[in-house]
């Protein structure tokens, strides 16, 4: 298991300049092995704990921090990899691939000059955090489904919230996006900001109070001419006392879903509140689904005119994008992060998610293993894996390619300790 580990990460690094990728194969080994679980999220005694010496520890060190390397890289390397098993299913509807775009957020409330601000659920309050934009396919390993990362795309600027975030990842969305391809996005984002950033093909989830408008103006009955379509409101709700009941459907159904009846209504043809009617407008469809194991309703718009069963299941497949974030985290122990450079901020939660993706499909990949003779039905989770390797140290038997060893720079020639540290100082100096 570990030598495979090893042969993986080696694909996944092996592109990289000579030094850096020795020094990120042992980073990427360190935290998929769990060594910041018990050294409490710090990075140099978890690269130790592995078996390094301290030259090779402050060679990963330095490989993580100035190296060559950017993570979308890395992501490619592993999507190439991922795709190329047999054991690889894309999950398509009505030929469309889903491809699920998230946030994320590492709460750094001791970092000074955070560069952005996140809403902390249980402090109620934005914190500071560095914001993340997940964005990936959806597909499935030995029936389980896994979210391939595409890109983790950083925040840019100071005090960088939430929306402003949304700002930048759309509109690398829809430049990336294929023809074959929907963007499936979770609450928070309105129809107005994708439509901006010119995703064309999309399933958004609403909120409860959402409504809309016709794209045809009502029948001119008395008073005034009509410049607004009629309004939609899918969901019937009180506001201020006064019962706002719901419209009317323009298609109903029914679709079984895990033994369950979800009844399912549709509107079609539909912009914005705020549009007039006209031949531009780009329009949308509302899909309301009641399904009994939920307290409240799906409210999903969608630029597409798909069955019912087919928008049910692409925003279903948005759910293991939340998996990358809660194994990167939870599983690999680095929601304590102790890093203050710059770009160190900006790299270690992005190379955390990119070992937390790789962690699930090892775990897809390998027969699971019970934990005792308790463990009757032992499933594949990041965990279980996680456990497998947790102590290893770095396995030197392992036969990795040439291109994997120390880059050794001459620097005889250059001055040394206080020597050195006095002409830098002398060429920084002003005259």
């Amino acid at each position: 298991m570990a030598n495979h580990t090893i042969a993986i990460l080696a694909k996944i690094c092996q592109d990289l300049p000579i030094g850096t990728n020795l020094g990120i194969l042992y980073f990427l080994w360190m935290l998929i092995s769990g060594a910041l679980l018990p050294n409490r999220g710090a990075i140099i005694p978890g690269l130790q704990s592995i078996g390094l010496s301290d030259t090779e520890t402050l060679r990963s060190w330095a490989a993580f921090g100035s190296g060559v390397w950017h993570v979308n890289e890395l992501c490619g390397e592993l999507g190439a990899h991922v795709r190329s098993m047999p054991e690889w299913k894309e999950r398509r509807y009505e030929g469309y691939l889903p491809i699920a775009v998230d946030i994320t957020a590492y709460w750094r409330p001791a970092l000074q000059d955070c560069p952005g601000v996140h809403f902390h659920p249980a402090a109620q309050r934005a914190l500071p955090a560095i914001n993340l934009g997940l964005m990936g396919e959806v597909g499935e390993i030995n029936g389980q489904r896994l979210t391939l990362l595409r890109r983790i795309e950083r925040a840019n600027g100071q005090d960088v919230t939430e929306p402003l975030l949304w700002k930048t990842l759309l509109p690398r969305t829809a430049k990336a996006l294929k023809d074959d391809e929907i963007a499936v996005i979770d609450a928070g984002v309105k129809i107005t900001a994708v439509q901006a950033a010119g995703i064309s093909r999309y399933v958004l989830k609403q909120a409860q109070n959402a409504t809309a408008r016709r794209n045809v103006l009502p029948k001119h009955v008395l008073g005034r001419k009509p410049e607004y379509g009629e309004i939609v409101r899918p969901l019937g709700r009180t506001r201020k006392g006064k019962t706002l009941s719901a419209s009317k459907p323009d298609e109903t159904c029914t679709l079984k879903h895990d033994g369950r009846e979800v009844r399912v209504e549709i509107w079609r043809d539909l912009v914005r509140s705020d549009q007039k009617p006209s031949q531009d407008n780009a329009t949308f469809n509302i899909y309301v689904f009641h399904d009994p194991k939920y307290k409240k309703p799906w409210v999903l718009a969608t630029s597409l005119k798909l069955q019912a069963e087919s928008v049910h299941q692409i925003y279903s497949d948005r759910w293991p994008v939340e998996q990358v974030p809660l194994s990167a985290k939870q599983m690999l122990g680095a929601h304590r992060q102790f890093v203050h450079n710059p770009e160190a901020v900006q790299r270690l939660p992005e190379i955390t998610l990119l070992a937390g993706s790789i962690l699930s499909f090892l775990a897809a990949s390998f027969p699971p293993v019970p934990t005792g003779f308790w463990d009757k039905n032992p499933k594949r989770t990041p965990g279980r894996f996680r456990r497998q390797l947790m102590g290893k140290l770095f396995p030197r038997d392992a036969e990795l390619p040439q291109r994997f060893r120390e880059k050794r720079s001459c620097t005889a020639h250059l001055p040394k300790g206080n020597l050195a540290r006095t002409l830098q100082m002398n060429q920084t100096t002003p005259v």
